[in-house]
């Protein structure tokens, strides 16, 4: 964990309620896809932790929803504004384990990590797919970028606006993957670790008060006994978690 100071560099709508921004700043704490990073926001107490879509030297991308009054004010930052943000928070996905043909699932903000992960593997020269799940058309985001990647995509969307309509497996099929990872809400992570015919990781999503481990508000129950979200994961392999 580091703390650092970013600076905003951009920060547009990229979807229905959703913005992507860009900080420049020390990205030397990032070691893995599937890390995070906790931002402090003027005005209120607790730190929003944010998963981080890619980074590089000097470079720090996240993708954000505006759902509370949080991510309302990180929606009116701009070009130059100084955050303070804790890096390199959590423990990342393993690329070991991918085998040739891994398939990615993210639903909703599950996407975002996907997309560091993906290019990590694309650079170890694996053959990823990638299955996202969204609620409406107007929702969707990065299925051009993985496009252009190479990257087959499959999409399905609850009301069937773009893609297969429902969830995300509905999309997808996880019986020609070597390994599965994903990101998204619990129900949507069971029925994937249900469904899989493969070993894989998962990363969940969990409120957090301080994001190093020191107020255990993101405690899980595993079966090696209870761990932190923030800590001990926020990736935990398929049969680990107790559902």
């Amino acid at each position: 964990m580091k703390q650092c100071v970013y600076l905003v560099e951009e920060n547009e709508l990229i979807a229905q309620n959703t913005y992507r921004m860009v900080f420049s700043g020390d990205a030397s704490a990032f070691t893995a896809p599937g890390q995070f990073l906790n931002l402090q926001i003027s005005g209120l107490y607790l730190r929003r932790p944010f998963s981080v879509c890619e980074w590089e030297e000097g470079c720090v991308t996240i993708v954000y929803k505006v759902v509370g009054a949080g991510t309302q004010k990180m929606a009116t930052f701009k070009r130059g504004r100084e955050v303070d943000v804790l890096t390199g928070l959590g423990n990342g996905y393993d690329v070991s384990k991918s085998g040739l043909r891994p398939l990615l699932i993210g639903g909703g903000a599950g996407v975002l990590p996907l997309m560091m992960l993906c290019k990590t593997l694309l650079a170890k020269g694996k053959q990823p797919s990638i299955a996202m799940g969204f609620g409406s058309a107007g929702e969707a985001f990065f299925q051009n970028t993985f496009e252009e990647l190479g990257v087959p995509v499959s999409i399905a969307t609850m009301d069937g606006s773009l893609g297969a309509k429902g969830v995300v497996l509905d999309a997808c099929r996880m019986d020609a993957c070597t390994y599965f990872y994903a990101c998204g809400p619990v129900p949507m992570l069971k029925a994937v670790c249900a469904a899989s015919c493969s070993d894989g990781q998962v990363s969940l999503e969990e409120r957090m008060g301080c994001g190093f481990g020191a107020c255990m508000g993101c405690t899980v129950i595993t079966q090696s006994g209870p761990k932190r979200v923030c800590t001990d994961g926020p990736v935990f392999a398929k049969g680990e978690l107790i559902w």
